[in-house]
């Protein structure tokens, strides 16, 4: 579609989406080419968040929400041991209750099976829709089509996560069980205390997540799209339009589209939209130099981590913690991660890291919020993707604008 003729663009609606990651910048783009008049505002820039750090899988094959059946048995760890992988600061438990109390409840059997369906059908087509908007948006080097390999310690280890991989077959995904010779046949470089593994053959990866939303912001921006820097501070609504006030300025919209990520409460709660939001804090170090120790994204089960070969090396990330928006980042956590991949890689000796911490804006069922929001007209919302912003941005966009502009 083409853009819209100037002619046109005084009667376009006017559309405000406030947060320029991955999911923002494709719902910008989206409503600009079915000829919205739109802003996209941030207050640092594209990819100034987990668009910039995260590990780049298109997973649409992850439908087992991180609420298994069984997981209370592992808040104990949470708490007493700070190398979990899923770790929750003890200081931070009287903030995090709410969300914990609703994260352990929706693990039965029945709000699992429901999560999946409903993630499922929102990372259909992904793949393939992500392979044509980085050829769209200038940048199809950064789409690599080869697979995701999840390795486990033996086979009791991958038995025991049966639940999920059988979860993933009812609804309709395939993969293939491997064994130690298939994994050296795929990755050589993996040490030898993996012995099996799960092959996705058709997954994907972005080598670069950051360069893809700038291409995608870019892309908007060409079309006529304005970028606004501001750090949005309130949302009012006025009769049938909203004002949208920041730090530099208030501008009026006829739409407003949140998808600012973990901050997304500052804005909502106090228009009485309650949205049981919390930050899960990643972490990334990335090997300079050494993108080619990886061929594919691959995923060391046992301690829920990505490792993913991008454009400026090798990108090791993962961790889940619980310790709000505020504190620092902690060394110790970035430390397990490049110590895990020192001990499983071969090559990464003398290799320099940077590393990274972002906010992953998670639901305690993991299924995101899209849609209009509850008692605001023309307030809509796409918050709470978690671990699969990247993978579900599109298609999280062509909800939004389907819905908004009614087509």
């Amino acid at each position: 579609m083409s853009a819209p003729t100037p002619s046109s663009e005084s009667s376009a609606v006017r559309v405000a989406v406030i947060g320029a990651g991955i999911v923002g910048s494709c719902i910008a783009l989206t409503l600009r080419k079915r000829g919205a008049a739109v802003t996209l505002i941030d207050r640092e820039g594209p990819a100034s968040g987990c668009s910039f750090g995260n590990s780049g899988a298109i997973s649409v094959s992850s439908i087992a929400p991180l609420a298994m059946p069984g997981v209370l048995a592992s808040v104990p760890k949470m708490l007493v041991d700070p190398d979990s992988p899923l770790h929750l600061r003890l200081g931070y438990l009287p903030a995090a209750a709410s969300w914990l109390t609703r994260f352990v409840l929706s693990a039965s059997p029945d709000r699992v099976e429901q999560a999946a369906s409903t993630l499922a059908a929102l990372h259909a087509g992904s793949i393939d829709k992500h392979e044509a908007l980085t050829r769209e948006v200038g940048v199809p080097e950064l789409f690599l089509r080869r697979g995701h390999l999840h390795l486990y310690r033996d086979a009791q280890a991958l038995a025991d996560d049966n639940a999920a991989w059988q979860l993933r077959e009812r609804f309709g995904f395939r993969f293939e069980r491997l064994d130690r010779a298939c994994i050296d046949a795929l990755e050589p470089g993996v040490a030898p205390h993996y012995q099996s593994a799960i092959y996705l053959a058709d997954h994907a990866t972005i080598l670069n997540p950051a360069r893809y939303t700038q291409a995608v912001s870019a892309a908007f921006i060409n079309r006529g799209g304005d970028f606004l820097r501001d750090d949005v501070q309130t949302l009012q609504r006025d009769g049938e339009r909203w004002t949208v006030t920041g730090t530099k300025g208030t501008h009026t919209f006829d739409h407003v589209v949140v998808a600012a990520g973990a901050w997304s409460r500052k804005l909502l709660d106090p228009l009485g939209v309650r949205l049981h939001l919390e930050s899960q804090r990643g972490y990334h170090v990335q090997f300079t130099g050494a993108r080619d120790i990886v061929s594919r994204t691959v995923v060391l089960t046992d301690q829920k981590i990505f490792v993913t070969p991008m454009e400026g090396g090798l990108r090791v990330g993962g961790t889940v913690e619980f310790a709000g928006l505020k504190r620092p980042p902690d060394p110790r956590r970035s430390a397990i991660l490049e110590r895990i991949a020192r001990e499983t890689f071969h090559g990464l000796d003398g290799r320099p890291v940077t590393t990274w911490m972002g906010h992953r804006p998670c639901m305690p069922d993991s299924v995101p919020v899209i849609g209009a929001a509850p008692g605001q007209r023309h307030l809509w919302l796409a918050v709470g993707h978690g671990h699969l912003g990247l993978t579900d941005s599109i298609n999280t966009a062509e909800r939004i604008a389907g819905a908004l502009l009614g087509a």
